[in-house]
């Protein structure tokens, strides 16, 4: 059940508004990263999940996802008031000032429509949590640039609360995968194929192709030659030999057919 409470959860408050940043605003409202995707994407998970703290977990920050979609709004809905009086600042956003009254819909900053698409929901809680973390983390990173986007003081420090939850979410989404005790490569029930899933391989020619940094060899990993080794001709790019060639692992046999 939800119950709306007629207060916002951070009091919004705009000192100059400027139409060109609340297009910008509508990125965290209906776009890709933001908060109604963020709300839809937990909240999905959430009543999929069989884990009943877990459960809570998802449901819990999914609702506060809402939450933060009203703040983004009211802030956007104070930005785009100038377009309902005069035509030079609706010429900025036809799309918002006809279509939407200088109001809200679910666009993101370029008029693109929301879309489920942008939702992350496996059914494997390890699996979503990690898209989670990463969702938040390019949530923060969306509001760092609004920050620096804007002079207003006031939507600065909207700005500000909105990008520090993002960062007490990937706090709670770790803290619930640790918590699940499962390594970090060991994704649903299949082992992968041994050997086979320690080989990284340099797909790389040219110039510092045959560099190989170290810390790319953690986590178990060797660098090998790729199985496809390719050549330059031409304009064009051919498989060495001008055969086909099966990487040493696979377990599909090829016949390669030769002309006379």
């Amino acid at each position: 059940m939800y119950h709306h409470v007629k207060q916002l959860m951070y009091n919004v408050k705009v000192g100059e508004p400027d139409v060109r940043f609340g297009r910008m605003l509508l990125e965290q409202f209906g776009g890709a990263n933001g908060e109604l995707a963020a709300a839809m994407q937990y909240t999905m998970q959430g009543w999929s999940c069989d884990d009943p703290e877990r459960k809570d977990l998802l449901m819990d920050i999914g609702t506060e996802e809402i939450s933060h979609l009203e703040v983004v709004g009211a802030l956007i809905r104070m930005h785009l008031q100038p377009m309902k009086k005069a035509l030079e600042d609706a010429e900025q956003d036809p799309l918002v000032a006809v279509a939407g009254g200088g109001g809200l819909n679910l666009y993101n900053s370029m008029g693109g429509p929301w879309t489920a698409d942008y939702l992350k929901v496996s059914g494997e809680l390890d699996v979503d949590l990690r898209s989670n973390i990463a969702a938040e983390a390019r949530a923060k990173i969306t509001y760092e640039r609004l920050i620096h986007l804007t002079d207003d003081r006031e939507s600065k420090d909207a700005l500000q609360f909105l990008m520090t939850r993002e960062i007490t979410h990937m706090k709670a989404f770790s803290a619930a995968l640790e918590s699940l005790g499962k390594e970090p490569f060991s994704i649903g029930t299949l082992a992968p194929t041994a050997g086979l899933v320690n080989e990284y391989y340099n797909d790389s020619t040219g110039d510092g192709a045959e560099r190989e940094p170290q810390w790319l060899k953690k986590n178990g990993l060797h660098i090998v030659k790729s199985p496809f080794s390719f050549r330059g001709r031409d304009s064009g790019l051919s498989v060495d030999g001008g055969e086909s060639r099966t990487p040493a692992h696979s377990n599909t046999s090829s016949t390669t057919r030769k002309t006379a």
